[in-house]
Formats: structure tokens, sequence, C-alpha cells
């Protein structure tokens, strides 16, 4: 069951890499930053309630602390992980689709494919660096100015070069690829169960409240993965915690969370993270398909 090919997937289309770099610049700018910075803060910090969380948050600068982290390393992040999933997912699901499998499935290997290159092209330093910035001990309080953003990352770089800067960057693989995989498989899914309920044939265009439904639906269905991101919060962290392990690996991370917090633990920020997975797909999936379209008839 082939659907038509946006515009935009029709061979190699490097206009995808602008699209890309923009939607999800749009993206984190919005309601991305505030979210990841909540869900961070509750991953990181497993005892405290969302209400105690938005409190700890907001008391680092007001609505400033819900966009802590956003410049530079999220701008620095979203720019150039959405042109490689964007790019990547399309090429492979343009691919896909063409030996006649089903959308779902494409939408599924194409989301995976984009996941991985994005997490090892690009996502390794920027997402360590946005969660060291949003974690780390703030001494502005007791009077001390803090180090800017870049003297961490310089003093990490010093301290543990490459490996330091790229610290969880296989959680952060893991992650991308169950989390685009499928964001974009369930969104897929979803667009084909729309059309039969409502209808339209495979060759017809879904209305916008449909795609963005069917965003929806992948967005808040691929949470399914919060206990990878709950690990990759945990090596990435830079809060002092003496039990913590000294060289943390996903194993050893999950052992740890698990032994402190239990099962509930591991899916400490899930109510944040639906609503960020939300927003991502419906911009990354719903509107980069409308933005594909434009970029190419212009």
């Amino acid at each position: 069951m082939a659907i038509t090919k946006e515009p935009g997937q029709k061979g190699v289309n490097w206009s995808n890499i602008a699209v890309g770099g923009i939607m999800n610049m749009f993206e984190v700018t919005t309601l991305g930053q505030p979210l990841e910075v909540l869900k961070t803060q509750m991953a990181a910090n497993r005892s405290q309630t969302m209400w105690q969380a938005c409190k700890s948050v907001w008391s680092r600068g007001g609505v400033v602390g819900f966009y802590q982290g956003l410049i530079p390393w999220a701008w620095i992040e979203a720019s150039t992980k959405g042109a490689v999933l964007i790019f990547t997912a399309s090429e492979v699901e343009a691919k896909v689709l063409s030996m006649n499998v089903s959308p779902a499935a494409a939408g599924l290997i194409g989301g995976m494919s984009g996941g991985i290159m994005q997490a090892y092209a690009t996502m390794g330093f920027t997402t360590c660096m946005k969660t060291a910035e949003i974690t780390r001990a703030k001494t502005a309080a007791t009077g001390v100015k803090p180090p800017s953003t870049w003297a961490v990352f310089g003093d990490i770089y010093r301290r543990e070069g490459l490996a330091g800067v790229n610290k969880g960057v296989n959680a952060v693989a893991v992650r991308q690829c169950t989390n685009w995989g499928s964001r974009m498989g369930f969104a897929r899914l979803a667009e084909t169960a729309i059309r039969r309920v409502r209808g339209v044939g495979d060759s017809e265009k879904l209305g916008a409240l449909d795609k963005i439904a069917a965003s929806t639906v992948g967005g808040a269905l691929a949470t399914w993965n919060q206990p990878i991101e709950v690990i990759r919060v945990e090596m990435q962290s830079m809060a002092k915690k003496p039990d913590a392990p000294a060289k943390p690996t996903i194993m050893n991370t999950l052992a740890y969370i698990y032994k402190e917090n239990g099962v509930k633990g591991l899916y400490r920020g899930v109510t944040p993270r639906i609503g960020l997975g939300i927003w991502q797909t419906v911009c990354m999936v719903s509107f980069a398909d409308y933005v594909k379209v434009w970029v190419k008839t212009q």
C-alpha cells in the first residue's frame, strides 16, 4: 500500500536540510525548551513532583529558567539535528515506500535511521552540554558568579576530552532511534487509520487537523521509551551523587536508578515528555511535510 510521495520526497532533496534546521529551531524556541528543561529537572531529581520541579526551575530566573540551555546549546543542537533528521528520514522513507512497503513501516524505518544519524552526527556534545547546563549547581545565589557555559564546556573537555563532552551519546542514539522510529511510525499508522475512517484515498492529501491529530498520537505513544531518557539524563547530569557510578554506562546507570528509585524512577518526567513528544512530532512530521511541499513549489 503506497502513498503519494510529497514533492519534498522525490529523489535526493537537499532543501530538506534547510527545512529540518528551520523547523527544529522553531520547535525548540517555542514550547520545546521549556518542556525539555522540566523533563530533565524531573529525570535528574526523581524525588520531585511536577509542581516541585516547576518551582525549582522558576527559582532559577522565572520564565528565563525554563529556557536555560537554549543559547547556545539547544540552538546549535536544533539547527543541526533537525537538518540531519529530516534529510535522512525523508530519503530513507521515500526509498522504502518505493518498495511498496506500508507507510507505517516506512515511517518507522525512516525515523529510526534519522534518529541514529542525528545522535552520532550532531547530538553527542550538545545534548551533554545542555543537560550539564540544566543540572549543574548554580552558585549565583551564594553571591559567587557562576562560570559561563563555555567555561563549563572547556573544563569538561580539559578533564575528560571528547569522551567527556560526548558522555551518554550511546544512550542518546538508542533514545533517538526509538524516539523518531516510534513517532514517525505511529504518526503514519495514525494517518492510515484516519484515511480509512474518513474515507480519504491514499492518493489524496489529509487536512491539516488530521495531520496534527496523527502526529499527536505518534508523539504521545513514542514516550514508551522514557526509561532510556532517564538513563541518558542521569549519565550526563552534573549533580553530585555519592552513590552514582564513577564511569556510567547504560547498564550500570539503569541498575543505579532502579536501586535508588525503583521502577517508578525510570518514568520520572514522562508527563512533560508526552507534551514535548507531541509538539516535536507536530513540528517535525506534520508541519515539516507542508513546509517541504511549499519549498519545492517555489
